[in-house]
């Protein structure tokens, strides 16, 4: 089968897999939420089975990988055959478990990052928007100054100076990430803090976390949620750039970026076994700005 043959099937079997997924939901949910899910369109019913087919297999990764994640089964390089369904790689590891343990690491630490960056950020923003005078200057200012350094470059000096754990990791992503979500939570807060009931609040005596928690975070939530995806996809996207280099998640854990550099030299021989791992990091990116296009439509409160 050719490549061009292949992706067009792919196409096809993925219009049907969502529309006849998004028919069968609707169609055991009650009355009043099917309605919403037919309104679905199909690139978010798309999306999250993509995501929910990924999300399962990092919970039950020991479940489905038929062979331990570091266990060396077989020389280097086999072709694809059972029990090797995916061949094995340069230690003579199996594909198949190192991709699906590889969804475990990769999308868990990700998705780690991406929820310690947004309490952090999100919490410094709203403060700094409601506070306002100094604070908001300081910290803004810090900000700018850590934003004109790409995240990137900054992310390979601070991983050379504290070491390439997986908590530091984390720990210098997050911090990273969390100036560009505190910017994203600084303009939407400051939007909301004008309002008059927020006025009204603070003369009944409320005081700020009062006002953060039940006043101004579930009014800034939906662009909040949306930029929860588009931030994800950034951090799972700089954690694969990271292991390809070297950086990033380390062996003998398995990653998705560090598999695609470890077998790279297959493609030299016309072996796509390297662009298992690279196409499952772009179906995951893809699948995820689905669900938040959709999300930021249904925000918008637009109609088609």
């Amino acid at each position: 089968m050719t490549l061009p043959l292949f992706l067009i099937l792919a196409l096809i079997g993925s219009i049907v897999l969502s529309w006849g997924t998004r028919a069968a939901v609707a169609g055991v949910l009650p009355h009043s939420v099917a309605y919403k899910v037919r309104e679905m369109p199909l690139t978010a019913c798309f999306g999250l089975i993509v995501i929910a087919i990924f999300v399962f297999m990092a919970v039950f990764a020991p479940l489905l990988a038929p062979f331990p994640e570091r266990a060396v089964v077989g020389s280097q390089f086999q072709p694809w055959a059972a029990p090797n369904y995916l061949g094995t790689d340069r230690l003579g590891r199996d594909m198949l478990s190192r991709l699906i343990y590889g969804a475990r690491n990769t999308v868990g630490i990700a998705f780690l990052t991406t929820a310690l960056a947004f309490v952090v950020g999100s919490i410094l923003g709203i403060w700094a928007a409601l506070r306002g005078g100094w604070l908001d200057q300081v910290l803004s200012r810090f900000v700018d100054a850590l934003m004109a350094i790409p995240s990137l470059i900054f992310s390979l000096l601070l991983l050379t100076i504290f070491g390439t754990s997986v908590t530091t990791l984390i720990l210098v992503i997050a911090a990273i990430d969390a100036t560009r979500v505190y910017r994203i939570a600084r303009s939407v807060a400051q939007g909301i803090v004008v309002m008059d009931y927020i006025e009204a609040a603070r003369l009944r005596g409320e005081g700020n976390w009062y006002l953060i928690r039940r006043e101004i975070l579930p009014n800034a939530l939906a662009p909040l949620v949306a930029e929860f995806g588009l931030r994800f996809c950034f951090v799972f996207l700089t954690i694969s750039s990271l292991s390809f280099l070297g950086l990033g998640i380390q062996p003998p854990m398995a990653d998705w970026g560090s598999m695609v550099r470890d077998n790279a030299t297959l493609i030299t021989f016309g072996d796509i076994t390297p662009l298992l791992p690279a196409g499952a990091i772009a179906l995951l990116t893809v699948a995820v700005n689905f669900v938040v296009d959709w999300q930021l439509h249904r925000a918008s409160g637009l109609k088609e």
